[in-house]
Formats: C-alpha cells, structure tokens, sequence
C-alpha cells in the first residue's frame, strides 16, 4: 500500500484558479444474505465511471454460519482484487420480516468487518439518502433508481437485480457526500 501513489487531492491549474479535484475509487455495497449488490465506481470530480458491478451469491440450503464464510470469502476477493480507497454501504433497513432484517445486518456486519481490516473507510446510508442524493426524491422507486444510475455512469442499463444498481447508487452517494471531496475554490 506505501508505493501506490497518491490519488487524493490531484491539483489542476486553470485561468480562473485552482481546482482540487478528489480522484477516488468508492466500493458501494447493497448487503444481504442470499444476494449481495457490489459496484465500484471511480469519481474524478463531477465524473463517474463504473468500474464493476454484480451480485454476491450465497447457497440458501447451506446453514447462516456456512452463507457468512462463503461471502466474507467473496468480499475479501473482490477487496483484494481492486484497488478501493473507500466504501460505503446501505444502511439495514428494518422491514416486517425481523428474520430478514437480521440476515441483512449479520451480512453487513461481515462485510465491513472484511472491509475495515483492509483499512478502507466505511460510512453507511439510508436506502432514502441514496435515493434523494442519486434522484433527488428519498422515495424513488427501483427504475427510477436504476435509470438514473445508468444515465449517469453512461450505460445503457445496469445488468442484473435490483441489488446491482442500488450498490452503484450507494457509491455514487457517497463520492457525492465524501469529506475529502472538493467542488473547486477559485483563488
């Protein structure tokens, strides 16, 4: 980690002044059990570009414990595999099912765990947060959510479940939200 260089802070001259612009690679997860969105987006500024997205699956007919290994196993893949320099995740939202608000939260709870010993920020947010930040309404629903995901990363659609566009939602909300993250001050 030492000899990577620096992304963070790349300072661009221009006639009106300096702009310092955060160039960063955000790992946004949409967490659960049987389904785990992931997406990986690089924010330079006001651009975004997608890096990679899917879906983290687990056996359902294996026990909790066995789903818990197999995706802390799949997540430290997937951190080990790309140079993230920080994540966010979707907040557990406590449904009427308590059984599947708590497959959610043990799920997320393995995957920042994974997350953080690799020594990468997690912040998490509320599926309404995603929503206003990604729409601008806290009530979007799934397309709307995914159509504008798609519009702004530049695709033609986010293959995949739902889960998929909502990681890439959860990143984009959080370069949009990253202390380090600077609009530009003209000097």
């Amino acid at each position: 980690m030492g000899d990577t260089w620096n992304r963070t802070a790349v300072l661009y001259l221009t006639m009106r002044g300096c702009y310092s612009v955060e160039h960063m690679f955000v790992l946004g997860i949409d967490p659960g059990l049987t389904r785990t969105g992931y997406g990986i987006i690089e924010s330079k500024g006001s651009r975004e570009i997608a890096i990679v997205a899917g879906v983290i699956r687990t056996d359902p007919d294996l026990s909790i414990a066995q789903r818990l290994v197999e995706l802390r196993a799949d997540v430290e893949s997937l951190v080990a595999e790309h140079e993230i320099d920080t994540a966010a995740i979707e907040q557990v939202f406590v449904n009427r099912n308590r059984n599947t608000a708590m497959a959610v939260a043990r799920a997320s709870g393995v995957i920042m765990e994974v997350i953080a010993q690799q020594g990468i920020s997690v912040s998490e947010y509320t599926p309404s947060q995603m929503k206003m930040a990604i729409t601008g309404s806290g009530s979007a629903d799934k397309q709307q959510v995914s159509a504008v995901v798609s519009m702004r990363l530049g695709l033609h659609g986010v293959a995949g479940p739902a889960d998929v566009a909502d990681a890439l939602g959860i990143a984009m909300c959080h370069a949009q939200h990253h202390p380090h993250r600077l609009a530009g001050a003209s000097s």
